[in-house]
């Protein structure tokens, strides 16, 4: 979804806040390195705030009041996480959650956490962009696609139809 984003320059798939030093998918879902799945997202600034990512996280990526589970995927490895990559990222990111919480924005508590970025792990190629290469999935066309749906609903002006592919799978 984000690499449908206007002024995201590059989303890669991967794993953040484990233990593991190089962390494979099978480990990484076996739930044992305390990775979670995780989005590198890197963006211009000058056209999108991180306030706007976040904003665009919460309303579309993912239910952030889910403990350790995201859709049908159930386990650590899937907790509502951001990995922060400055300290001013996370002061914006703790605000913005707590600015929802005081709002009401969900109807449970919101248990994404924050913590520093320490360490991201490129996902193995066959990750990277599997959802512009594989849209005929059935998990993709059921849990994806209307993500990207409800981006363009949601936020028309930051939406764009092309998406940003990993450098290994540039058109």
């Amino acid at each position: 979804m984000f690499q449908h984003t206007k002024g995201v320059t590059s989303a890669v798939s991967g794993y953040a806040g484990g233990a593991s030093a190089a962390p494979s998918y099978e480990q990484v879902s076996s739930g044992a390195t305390g990775h979670a799945e995780s989005v590198e997202i890197t963006f211009d600034p000058k056209q999108i705030s991180f306030g706007r990512l976040l904003q665009i996280y919460f309303s579309v990526a993912h239910d952030p009041t889910q403990m350790n589970r995201q859709e049908p995927d159930e386990g650590t490895q899937y907790r509502s996480e951001i990995f922060a990559v400055s300290d001013a990222q996370q002061r914006v990111a703790e605000a913005y959650i707590a600015e929802l919480d005081r709002a009401h924005a969900f109807g449970r508590p919101i248990v994404t956490r924050v913590e520093p970025l320490t360490a991201f792990y490129r996902a193995e190629p066959y990750h990277q962009d599997y959802a512009t290469l594989h849209p005929g999935n059935a998990y993709i066309a059921h849990y994806d696609l209307p993500k990207v749906a409800n981006l363009k609903k949601l936020f028309p002006e930051l939406y764009r139809e092309r998406a940003v592919l990993t450098d290994g799978n540039r058109q």
